[in-house]
């Protein structure tokens, strides 16, 4: 009941394009024209780059065995993974509690791609499905959440016509 509130009522900010949420006043510079890349601290490196590139079909671009980080792509979009330095002393995200990625929301080109997506990460034996595809608020707009290897969530979106 909680979720479905809270997505009827983030729904309207969702559906809104980019462009429509970026109309600052005429005083204000625009200094940021997009997100160049995204970091994604893990805790089990080697699970979440094969997650990305096994599964979603990412590209490896390097890698910094010291740091240790991979760097991912899809062409669209790049993401750094670097493992947890002190993995006795980790602590598990808290979406309620901590400040933070509340979830990395990545496009789907159409809802049967999303659907084809979710079966085939029904198939794969290292990530948590929290919830199937389902329609963001009174749709047309899909969504679905995982949680990947190392458990950050990831949001698969196909907006609808």
């Amino acid at each position: 009941m909680l979720k479905n509130t809270l997505l009827l009522s983030l729904s309207p900010l969702l559906l809104l394009s980019a462009s429509a949420i970026a109309d600052t006043s005429k005083d204000v510079k625009n200094w940021v024209g997009g997100v160049d890349h995204l970091g994604l601290t893990v805790s089990n490196l080697d699970s979440s780059k094969v997650f990305f590139t096994d599964v979603l079909g990412f590209k490896v671009l390097g890698n910094d065995p010291t740091y240790p980080a991979y760097f991912l792509s899809n062409n669209k979009i790049t993401i750094t993974l670097w493992r947890v330095k002190n993995d006795d002393k980790r602590v598990e995200f808290n979406r309620a509690d901590n400040v933070g990625l509340h979830h990395l929301a990545l496009s789907v080109e159409s809802i049967e791609k999303l659907s084809e997506l979710h079966e085939h990460l029904k198939i794969q034996n290292n990530i948590t499905i929290e919830f199937a595809p389902e329609n963001l608020g009174k749709g047309p707009t899909q969504h679905m959440m995982i949680r990947e290897p190392s458990g950050n969530r990831i949001e698969f979106i196909a907006r609808g016509n």
